[in-house]
């Protein structure tokens, strides 16, 4: 399987899922349905298994990095100035979508039995719910935000200790080293977890349940899609003066593996690799991308949460007008890290309801076909993720424009060997 490209084995598996999937519904096979979920459910398990120690150790590592980046701290400014700027700019597009298509007018839904998520945001447990109360709870459930604040902590402890952290560095490295070749074993595994994932979701749905909310869906994907093969190649082309299709060429194993699984921590690997295949330095990648995978989201926490507010409001007759759109966009901005606490984006929709006033029961109309949502919303944060650190790079003019070029034409299946060690000079008499 090894001669045969991972994007051949992805795509070969999602045309097989679909059509087991297909047969498992047409045919009541209640067995192969209940294989293709199990085979989904494990894949997903063993990527969420490496997520607290992926995250915190790529954090802390890539805040050190830093020290040998030229610049670091305006780097580091320019990421977070890229990542609002792209996603004011996806938000514009979900409420621009919203406005033209109006999915929530004329559906009809019974609207008395539906109930509020289990878990839910608000402005209040988002910054009370960064600072865990205890270390090993935030390990355990995981709360990635908590994970990333603590993070951030001892990585700018470490950097404050100096010398005497060195043994932390060090050990940081060697679990981030062990993490991740535990995980890019996980990923080698994806085109079998495509086949459950994908043939679940359509043994799963049917067209009962997906017809009340067909333009909402249509919605998330067009408006989704048009944040990824729009305004990622304009942003490239205008500001980074770089071909868009090079970029897909290199970035595309990540986005399609985000599509499939649905984690953008469980993708991060990918995403650093591609990132680097794509002509970024390590030391600034190693640090952006891991940053980007807790708090990056355009397609959870900008395009979606628009669409579905105005779903919502519509659905419960509620008018919005020009302030509540500015606070979706305000909300998507700001809040995008409150999905780092959960796969999916039911507490970014959640906390954007609150701030509107509308609903929570609105959030339970989604839930059915989240997981559907989900994928493309994955792909459209991953693809921003590996983006932004490119577009700051070729800004800073420390890319490898040939690197990106050729990103295209270099598997990420053979992993990077480390430097050979140099010879020792003989000894002269």
């Amino acid at each position: 399987m090894k001669k045969f490209p991972f994007s051949a084995q992805i795509l070969l598996a999602l045309v097989l899922g679909v059509a087991l999937g297909l047969l498992a519904r047409s045919q009541d096979i209640s067995w192969l349905a209940t294989a293709l979920d199990k085979t989904g459910s494990i894949f997903v398990q063993l990527l969420k298994l490496a997520v607290p120690p992926l995250v915190f150790t790529a954090i802390v590592v890539s805040l050190v990095n830093l020290r040998g980046v030229s610049n670091a701290a305006r780097l580091a400014v320019r990421t977070l100035v890229w990542f609002g700027i792209t996603s004011l700019v996806a938000v514009s597009v979900g409420i621009g979508l919203g406005l033209l298509t109006n999915p929530g007018k004329g559906v009809t839904l019974d609207v008395t039995g539906a109930k509020a998520p289990s878990k839910s945001g608000t402005w209040i447990d988002f910054l009370t719910g960064i600072i865990p109360t205890n270390l090993v709870e935030a390990f355990s459930k995981p709360n990635v935000l908590q994970i990333v604040f603590l993070a951030l902590v001892a990585g700018a402890a470490t950097l404050a200790a100096g010398a005497k952290a060195e043994a932390f560095v060090n050990l940081n490295r060697a679990v981030l080293e062990v993490t991740q070749k535990a995980l890019w074993w996980v990923i080698r595994l994806a085109p079998i977890g495509t086949l459950g994932l994908i043939g679940h979701a359509v043994a799963g749905y049917g067209w009962d349940l997906l017809k009340p909310l067909t333009t909402f869906a249509i919605d998330v994907y067009v408006g989704c899609a048009i944040v990824l093969f729009v305004v990622y190649p304009l942003v490239l082309a205008l500001f980074a003066r770089l071909n868009p299709l090079r970029f897909f060429a290199g970035a595309w194993p990540a986005i399609e593996l985000a599509f499939v699984s649905r984690s953008s921590v469980g993708t991060m690997p990918v995403t650093q690799r591609v990132t680097e295949r794509l002509g970024v330095p390590k030391e600034y990648a190693s640090f952006a991308v891991p940053f980007g995978a807790t708090t990056k989201m355009d397609g959870c926490a900008a395009v979606y949460p628009a669409l579905a507010a105005i779903f919502v409001a519509q659905v419960f007759n509620v008018p919005l007008g020009i302030k509540e759109y500015l606070l979706i966009a305000f909300v998507s901005v700001v809040g995008s890290a409150a999905t780092a606490g959960l796969t999916g984006a039911i507490v970014m929709l959640t906390l954007t309801l609150s701030t509107l006033g509308l609903p929570l029961e609105g959030a339970g109309l989604l839930l059915a076909i989240d997981p559907i949502l989900d994928m493309i919303r994955t792909a459209t944060n991953v693809a921003g993720q590996a983006l932004v650190p490119v577009v700051v790079s070729a800004r800073e003019g420390t890319l490898d424009r040939d690197a990106y070029d050729s990103a295209g034409s270099r598997s990420i299946e053979a992993e990077p060997q480390p430097e050979p060690e140099p010879e020792p000079e003989p000894a002269t008499a």
